[in-house]
């Protein structure tokens, strides 16, 4: 009995996609683009607006600001820790790292935070504010992020619905969220550290 042989199968030859649809396919892909950096350059603009008018709202708030002597600006060993007369602290000697800005789920280290203030970050502390202040706080992290001008948002415990504001030698404490008052102190001396003033 001869065998019979099987017949092999030819598999479709796959053709390279036209120079059309690849030439379609970036112009959509830029068309998405462009469209997304509208709808975020949109969203940033209106969350500044925004921000601005809490901070001429918040004015009046800045006659509850706390001043402190100026503590120094000496550099400790790496691991080294410091006192400070202020809780939270607004000045003094300070680890040789820091802290960048954003928006941190992490308590943080005091002399870190430090040397963030002497850059010109705004530190804020928080515990349980409720969920409209963490929104805000999170979104102005996001727009204040600049190396000599952020904002360094660090959970504390003991606070409660209190928030505090720090600066340089600057302590604001809110009982509750006010994102008016918070507005008004970070625009008032955010990026206004003694190491690299840039506002």
């Amino acid at each position: 009995m001869a065998k019979t042989k099987k017949k092999k199968t030819q598999r479709p030859a796959h053709r390279m996609p036209q120079r059309w649809m690849l030439g379609g396919l970036g112009i959509s892909l830029l068309f998405l683009l462009v469209g997304g950096l509208g709808w975020w350059l949109r969203v940033q603009s209106a969350a500044y607006a925004e921000f601005q008018a809490a901070v001429q709202r918040g004015q009046p708030a800045l006659s509850r600001v706390e001043t402190f002597p100026d503590e120094g600006r000496a550099h400790l060993e790496p691991g080294e820790r410091a006192v400070y007369r202020t809780d939270p602290p607004t000045s003094g000697p300070h680890s040789p790292d820091w802290i960048n800005p954003g928006f941190y789920t992490t308590e943080q280290l005091p002399e870190r935070l430090v040397h963030s203030l002497e850059h010109g970050h705004v530190v804020i502390y928080y515990e349980d504010p409720g969920p409209e202040a963490l929104r805000t706080l999170q979104t102005w992290a996001r727009m204040f992020n600049g190396p000599w001008d952020g904002i360094v948002i660090v959970p504390r415990r003991g606070l409660g619905r209190a928030v505090i504001l720090t600066a340089w030698t600057r302590m604001l404490r809110l009982e509750a969220w006010d994102a008016d008052a918070a507005a008004a102190f970070i625009d008032a001396f955010r990026g206004r550290g003694p190491e690299h003033p840039v506002r």
